[in-house]
């Protein structure tokens, strides 16, 4: 598995980085590739440790380590090693529709489950993998291959977020005839809307939605099912339906002056961004703009981070970002949170070292939220008092309490609530008759992903709740494996 002594001769090195100063000024990716040369001494630390944890998947104390696709990591970074880039290719699309999308975003699971990373620093697998789709697209190795039979099925697909496309991909591969619905105006679900530009360039998006329409998957844009088209009009026409709406219902803040003007929640503030964006590059100003605004961003997640990313470059004034839970510790602690398990330390992203650089500070105020927004004469917010959180246990739970006297007050022009999800939205599940269950997802029996009601289906976030793109491609092609097998009395899917 690339050279055996790799891991001992080679130090990790990750693809640099443009300085913040620089990278503020623009919504493209900030990360070019390295060499041909270092790449593949990269590829080479990957070290023969006999059980490859990257690629297990496993759930270890509330968290997942490992791979939940069990890419092949070891055999494609010796492959890229040897220069054998075309194979490598061949190797990651066999567990992994979409590498250039994980490649991107994922936070790699993987390497923290590497055998290296018990000692030492873990094997650059993100990395190589987004330079091995990436050499495949190049190269030419990427091109459309529709199935030579069709079966005669028809499956249709509720949502084209990363497990609908994922599901789409498997099933269309079987040589089923799938249509995929999108409410939005563009294909992606959260990989077109919910992830800014910086971290995702939405022509990588476009470029493999692309490749899936030569393919023969068929895509209806605009389309709002369980309104503009009912559940049932689906149901009648096509032998198998999968939800795939993600969890789009938002957790909001229920403070005194909520409704005042300039409170939006994170997800519709990035979305109003990356559509002006395609638009007209913003020009037409169709957005919710932070400029010169003092932006406080409610939430210490990915998508907060984002918000923090993206208000610095609409040219705020300041932002501030509050994270209910304490700091977490810079160094893991090997005791309570030994390897493989995912590492509980400090990750300062992209947007928090863009705030340091240019504000001078972190702007993360850990154990800290939102006790009231003070609107203006005009009913807009101008500031918003904030109080202290003190960790408290509660039937065998740690819960935040707030601090009594702690309350601080915080001018604010701009509030984003980046608090997470609490499901999907209603009116889905309720036109097609499913079940929920007791967190607002769509209810499926165990390992399942068969609802309620006879031939629907469904995956990714709108069934397990908030998460990774990572598990959501891993929960599409689950669904499309079990959706062959309703299908067909059998399946061949992996």
């Amino acid at each position: 598995m690339g050279k055996p002594t790799g891991f001992l001769e080679y130090d990790r090195m990750t693809n640099p980085s443009q300085r913040p100063a620089e990278r503020v000024k623009h919504f493209k990716e900030f990360h070019p590739p390295l060499d041909l040369a270092e790449r593949q001494r990269q590829a080479a630390r990957c070290m023969d440790c006999g059980v490859p944890f990257c690629q297990s998947g496993l759930k270890l104390e509330g968290g997942y380590t490992g791979c939940p696709l069990h890419n092949m990591a070891p055999e494609w970074n010796d492959l890229v090693y040897h220069g054998n880039y075309e194979e490598a290719y061949k190797r990651l699309r066999k567990t992994n529709n979409f590498p250039e999308f994980t490649g991107r975003v994922c936070p790699a699971l993987c390497e923290a489950a590497c055998t290296c990373a018990l000692h030492g620093q873990a094997v650059t697998v993100r990395e190589n993998e987004l330079f091995v789709v990436e050499k495949a697209y190049e190269s030419g190795a990427v091109r459309p291959q529709p199935p030579k039979v069709r079966t005669g099925k028809r499956v249709a697909v509720v949502g084209s977020g990363p497990a609908g496309l994922a599901a789409a991909d498997q099933l269309n591969r079987r040589g089923h005839s799938v249509t995929v619905f999108e409410k939005a105006d563009r294909v992606g679900g959260l990989l077109m809307y919910g992830i800014p530009n910086m971290k995702l360039e939405k022509s990588v998006v476009q470029r493999r939605v692309d490749l899936m329409r030569d393919e023969g998957v068929e895509f209806k844009t605009g389309v709002d099912v369980g309104r503009d088209l009912p559940a049932g009009g689906l149901e009648a026409v096509f032998d198998a339906v999968i939800l795939c709406c993600g969890a789009k219902n938002p957790r909001d803040l229920k403070v005194p002056g909520r409704d005042a003007g300039g409170v939006y929640f994170a997800v519709d503030f990035l979305t109003s961004t990356t559509k002006s964006l395609l638009d007209s590059n913003l020009k037409a100003g169709t957005y919710i703009s932070a400029k010169d605004k003092d932006v406080v961003v409610v939430g210490g997640g990915d998508t907060g981070n984002d918000c923090v990313g993206t208000a610095i470059r609409h040219g705020c004034a300041s932002v501030t970002q509050l994270e209910m839970m304490p700091r977490p510790p810079v160094e893991r602690d090997t005791g309570a949170n030994p390897w493989p398990e995912w590492p509980r330390v400090e990750k300062t992203d992209y947007g928090q070292e863009e705030a340091a650089a240019l504000f001078g500070h972190d702007p993360r105020l850990y154990q800290r939220t939102v006790k009231e927004i003070v609107p203006d004469e005009k009913g807009n917010v101008k500031e918003i008092v904030t109080v202290s959180l003190m960790p408290h246990r509660e039937n065998g739970r740690t819960v935040m309490i707030p601090v009594e006297g702690s309350e601080e007050t915080v001018p604010c022009g701009l509030l984003l609530i980046a608090a997470g999800f609490l499901g999907t939205e209603g009116y889905v599940p309720e036109a097609f008759g499913v079940d929920t269950d007791v967190r607002g997802n769509i209810a499926t029996g165990g390992a399942t992903f068969r609802t309620s009601k006879p031939k629907v289906f469904a995956a990714g976030d709108t069934r397990r709740g908030q998460s990774l793109v990572v598990h959501a491609i891993a929960e599409g092609r689950a669904a499309a494996r079990e959706v062959d097998e309703f299908l067909m009395g059998y399946t061949n899917l992996i």
